[in-house]
């Protein structure tokens, strides 16, 4: 009997791997280029389709190798014209990615895109939808990247010299830094010139703070980095972020001291005020103190978010409230009056309930019943 020989799938292979791969079919350096400059940047992912390729060559591509995109299961439109789609990866696995358009200081419309790293994450966050999922597997870097060809075909962004997607941000479904292998590849593949070509600085790699692989992503120059910090100490953390307890806040502090910045390059944190909880005025002192004591203002910066009910997994019964907007101001005043630049950020798409993991568990509950 014959052995079963997987396909190989093209979207996984970084492309040192992909000249790899055509040497050993036998086919011309210049033939890896073609290919992938069909997949990510003309978006074509089926063989028949690259017409610059010889017929010879597409079947035997067809014969041992595929372009697994994943497939979109739902797409939610919020009323500013945020989109998230719950996508199914090869195994049946659902992920979510976000596309979030703003405008800019010129009037012009800038858009983002936000992606995940694992199914369901580890974490465990208990204001975070994904949190509750659990943590089932973590996605390859073909996974990863793909979820950018999915929203570019959904926008009908086909120019690569003026794309619609202008950033990425690691911020969806997982936990980056415990995926870093496949997200690393990930970012190599988005840089690569001859295909999306993103460079360093519109991508940007949240972690909730594991300081294992914080030094590799700061060397490698391959994205900005954010923190999920959320508290100013390690109390408040670990009691709204359990995972917390394995990894120290003054350790993590430590490690981002020394994280490498380039000139006028920060590291910027993401703070959501929970009403009661973490956005007081002693809060605000304590989390002061903390920068300036680790980084000093010059290199860090705070994205302040105000919690909504809406983004936990059981808005009914959430432990929970959003800040009143008095607290939000004096909270944010005191930062700015001790030299920390902290801004407001708008959440984007809450009818929807745009936060990570919310279409997910959704889907998962429909489909039990």
């Amino acid at each position: 009997m014959a052995s079963f020989v997987p396909m190989t799938d093209l979207l996984n292979l970084s492309w040192p791997e992909l000249e790899t791969f055509m040497a050993a079919l036998g086919e011309p350096r210049f033939r890896a280029l073609q290919i992938w400059q069909w997949i990510w940047q003309k978006n074509v992912t089926d063989f028949e389709l690259m017409t610059n390729v010889s017929k010879a060559t597409r079947a035997k591509l067809a014969s041992v190798a595929c372009c697994r995109v994943p497939e979109i299961v739902t797409v939610q439109t919020a009323a500013d014209g945020t989109e998230k789609l719950l996508l199914r990866l090869a195994d049946g696995a659902m992920i979510e990615t976000v596309i979030i358009p703003s405008e800019g200081h010129d009037g012009t419309i800038r858009t983002a895109q936000c992606l995940s790293s694992q199914v369901g994450c580890p974490m465990g966050c208990t204001f975070c939808s994904t949190g509750g999922m659990g943590f089932i597997r973590n996605m390859t870097a073909g996974e990863i990247v793909s979820q950018v060809l999915v929203a570019r075909r959904h926008l009908g962004d086909d120019r690569i010299d003026r794309p619609i997607i202008r950033n990425l941000v690691f911020m969806g479904m997982g936990e980056p830094l415990l995926n870093l292998p496949e997200v690393s590849r990930a970012l190599s593949m988005l840089h690569h010139e001859k295909g999306l070509g993103f460079s360093a600085r519109r991508i940007t790699v949240s972690t909730c703070g594991i300081e294992h692989g914080l030094r590799e992503l700061g060397d490698s120059e391959l994205a900005f980095l954010a923190v999920s910090l959320h508290a100013p100490n390690q109390a408040i953390r670990e009691r709204i972020m359990p995972s917390a307890a394995r990894w120290p806040l003054d350790a993590l502090m430590e490690s981002l001291a020394a994280y490498p910045l380039k000139t006028r390059e920060r590291i910027t944190f993401e703070y959501l005020l929970l009403g009661g909880v973490n956005d007081q005025p002693e809060h605000a002192r304590e989390l002061a103190r903390l920068i300036h004591k680790t980084l000093g203002p010059a290199r860090a910066k705070l994205n302040l978010i105000a919690y909504n009910p809406s983004y936990s997994p059981d808005s009914q019964n959430t432990p929970y409230r959003a800040p009143a907007p008095e607290a939000i101001l004096a909270f944010e005043k005191i930062l700015w009056d001790k030299n920390i630049t902290a801004v407001l950020r708008k959440s984007k798409g809450q009818d929807i309930k745009a936060a990570c993991g919310q279409l997910c568990v959704t889907h998962q509950a429909k489909m039990q019943n």
